[in-house]
């Protein structure tokens, strides 16, 4: 959400059934003990309070503040925050906060003076645990933090696919697969809510670029949406029950998505009988009867739209029956309903804040960074550092103060501060986010890991000291840094800052090199070949430099696996570069020379066709016969791992029973992985099930997979729903979505479930 770009007027591109687990299961495999009433209690509940509202009530509810902008709007204390809806006293109505909360309680450009919160690891990182429980902890921890600063609702959820590798907002995110994204969003939400408070799930939907993303019009066919990112947010909705969704900037397939009829009332609302209600992205409504009558309940910070649609106008609308009462009472009913089946309704925040217990909360963020942290590459297993090594050289990446965060909306102002904070000058983020690191420096954590050994700190900006440096070092260290934000995608997938030829440069002179890369999603590696240990530690969050540390020191065994395909090439994605960027970049051109022009012009509106269809990710490069850099499911261990004795079922649901051993000498974490596809379908395979196993040395488990249906099934637009189709099914029982060392088949019979 681009809010302080829309409030200081600053941002052009602001501007412009069968075999299936139950939800209860998915919910009990994850840990996951959120208060939840009935749906269908808490809606009857408030629809008998919506009967005693008076129509100016229901009005009130349905439109929200933007604090920064609603001096004098309302008798009530308004935080400095995201969002604010007054409540009724005379009904019990609470009143109701909302923050900004992917990574943590939000506090982008420190609207709250002073204010602190847990940060955690970027989404990415979360995603490549595989871990259900990983991101249910985090969303617990980042819940209880917002009910103790008085928010009651929490802007989280993310779980739009990664589609291009340069998406700016891909950090937030829990990458490229739908039932990856599904499982691990549903559980950080369910996380958020065990608190008695409600998290959204957004961007509803196809919110796949920064660019343009006001004006974007994403185009796809039913089919494949319903395979790909709608599969995502059902699965999500599914197993999280979040008491809201918010719907997205950009049109689908030519309507706006927070106008889009098939989109909130045919999916969402009828197909999947969706209680909550739908809350838009603020700035992202642009009528009042169409918005309206299409399934949109509440308008959120009614400031940043063009005008207030859903005060005054809906009013008089419904007056002259345009949108019908009955419709009216339905998104007040959807809003109470929300607020009563999380518990928000019943559980008043505190009437002053209070402090989090932040030391204990700094552990979650930092198990979440150690189980999230991937290594690429260890030839020679270089990794973890030798308690031989004596002079080790850090290059790089401010690695002497801190770790790096994604900007945005989800910059979280951590405990310990932020020992650089860099303004922008220009850009879509310009006005409301800032390059910003978390205080945890991978130095000092090093220096105490390995008290033995000289470890030194050069910035890389002397080229003759930094060579001289690693030349005379057991062992260099690189720390490559790729900050990349909300609003904005990156310009393309190399490293900035000449960071690649310093990496290349550091690696001729000393053969011992690691990599620690601190990115916002895949990025392009020329110089590969001559560094023989790579690790990617994304945005690890406010304990990510002893999270590093610990990888890199081998007191925690790696075990993180790419939610993302990482290419070998810019050209082997769909698209080589965010689609509208040229017509922007001429507009923001204009209005350089014009400073005029910049509040008062009208973006065009421009197609994305997403040729990839549902192949999404790691199944276009399947699709295409093409070679990534590093596959999707892909990550290395200090140990080793073999699977034996594997048992495929069929009939009603297929299944994969194996032993996973860990045939190594030191305790780690497996990510075994189930991939399935028709044989007569022709179709890339697709991750319909995995699992994350702890074994000791030695140790062996037997683990069985269960496929997801709606994987191994197709949407059929004319059932409508989901068919399942009799014949046989290849499974790849592999550690990578391109592994097929291990490939067996099994009928199924044929089924079909509802949309």
């Amino acid at each position: 959400m681009n809010r302080h770009a829309a409030l200081i007027g600053a941002s052009l591109l602001a501007l412009a059934g069968a075999g299936a687990a139950t939800a209860q299961q998915a919910r009990t495999r994850a840990g996951t003990t959120a208060p939840r009433v009935d749906a269908a209690a808490a809606r009857t509940r408030a629809q008998g309070v919506v009967a005693r509202m008076t129509l100016d009530e229901k009005i009130a509810l349905v439109h929200s503040l933007f604090p920064p902008m609603a001096a004098g709007k309302t008798i009530n204390e308004l935080i400095p925050s995201a969002g604010h809806t007054d409540g009724i006293p005379r009904l019990g109505v609470p009143l109701v906060r909302e923050s900004d909360a992917s990574l943590g309680v939000a506090n982008q450009v420190e609207q709250r003076k002073g204010d602190v919160a847990t940060a955690l690891p970027s989404g990415l990182a979360t995603a490549s645990s595989f871990d259900p429980e990983i991101a249910r902890a985090g969303g617990a921890m980042i819940g209880s933090e917002a009910r103790s600063k008085r928010f009651n609702v929490l802007l989280a959820g993310g779980v739009n696919l990664t589609r291009d590798p340069w998406n700016g907002r891909n950090f937030e995110y829990l990458g490229e697969d739908p039932l990856l994204a599904g499982e691990l969003a549903g559980a950080h939400i369910n996380g958020v809510q065990s608190n008695r408070i409600v998290s959204t799930i957004k961007h509803f939907a196809l919110n796949s670029q920064e660019t343009g993303r006001t004006v974007a019009d994403a185009r796809i066919g039913e089919q494949a949406l319903r395979e790909s990112d709608l599969l995502a947010f059902e699965l999500a909705i599914e197993r999280g029950h979040p008491g809201s969704v918010m719907c997205a900037y950009n049109k689908v397939n030519g309507d706006w998505a927070c106008e889009n009829d098939f989109l909130l009332n045919r999916v969402l609302k009828r197909d999947w009988g969706y209680p909550g209600w739908v809350m838009s992205d603020w700035g992202a409504v642009h009528s009042t009867v169409k918005a309206a009558n299409a399934g949109l309940d509440q308008q959120s910070g009614q400031e940043l739209d063009k005008a207030i649609f859903f005060g005054p106008a809906l009013k008089q609308a419904v007056e002259a029956g345009q949108v019908p009462m009955q419709r009216l009472d339905d998104m007040v009913v959807r809003y109470l309903t929300g607020l009563i089946a999380t518990g928000a309704y019943d559980t008043p925040v505190p009437s002053t804040a209070q402090t989090p217990p932040y030391a204990q909360h700094a552990e979650v963020a930092q198990r979440a960074a150690e189980a999230g942290i991937v290594l690429l590459k260890n030839d020679g297993n270089l990794l973890p550092v030798a308690r031989t090594a004596k002079r080790i050289v850090l290059i790089g990446g401010s690695a002497d103060v801190g770790v790096l965060s994604g900007g945005g909306s989800s910059q979280v102002r951590s405990v310990g501060g932020a020992p650089i904070e860099i303004p922008l000058s220009s850009g879509g983020a310009s006005s409301f986010a800032r390059i910003t690191y978390h205080a945890s420096s991978p130095l000092l954590a090093l220096r105490k890991a390995l008290p033995g050994a000289q470890i030194s700190y050069v910035d890389g900006r002397n080229l003759n000291a930094t060579l001289e440096a690693a030349k005379n070092a057991d062992m260099a260290i690189f720390f490559a840094t790729q900050w990349t934000t909300e609003a904005q995608d990156v310009a393309d997938l190399r490293l900035p800052d000449n960071q690649d030829a310093l990496i290349a440069r550091v690696a001729a002179v000393q053969p011992k090199t690691v990599a620690v890369m601190e990115t916002g999603g895949p990025v392009l590696m020329p110089w590969l070949d001559q560094v023989p240990a790579v690790v990617q530690a994304w945005y690890p969050g406010q304990r990510g430099g002893e999270a590093i540390a610990n990888v890199l020191t081998g007191r925690v065994n790696p075990s993180g696996r790419l939610p993302i395909t990482f290419p070998a090439s810019a050209a082997q994605p769909p698209r080589a570069a965010p689609v509208g960027l040229d017509r922007l970049t001429s507009i923001e051109a204009q209005a350089a020379a014009d400073p005029g022009t910049a509040s008062n012009a009208v973006l065009p509106s421009f197609p994305i066709d997403y040729v990839e269809g549902s192949d999404v990710g790691y199944r276009w490069y399947e699709k295409k016969g093409m070679k990534p850099m590093f596959a999707f499911g892909h990550g290395l261990s200090y140990t080793n791992f073999a699977y034996r004795n594997p048992v495929v079922s069929g009939g009603k649901r297929l299944s994969i029973t194996f032993d996973v051993v860990n045939t190594g000498r030191t305790a780690g974490a497996d990510v075994p992985q189930m991939y399935v596809a028709r044989e007569a379908a022709n179709q890339p395979m697709r991750l319909a099930g995995f699992t994350r196993v702890m074994l000791k040395p030695g140790e062996t488990r037997r683990v069985t997979l269960t496929a997801e249906p709606r994987i191994i099934a197709d949407y059929d637009t004319k059932l409508p729903g989901w068919r399942v189709r009799a014949g046989t099914y290849r499974v790849a029982l592999a550690r990578d979505a391109s592994d097929r060392t291990m490939v067996s088949s099994a009928s199924l019979d044929a089924a079909t479930m509802k949309p």
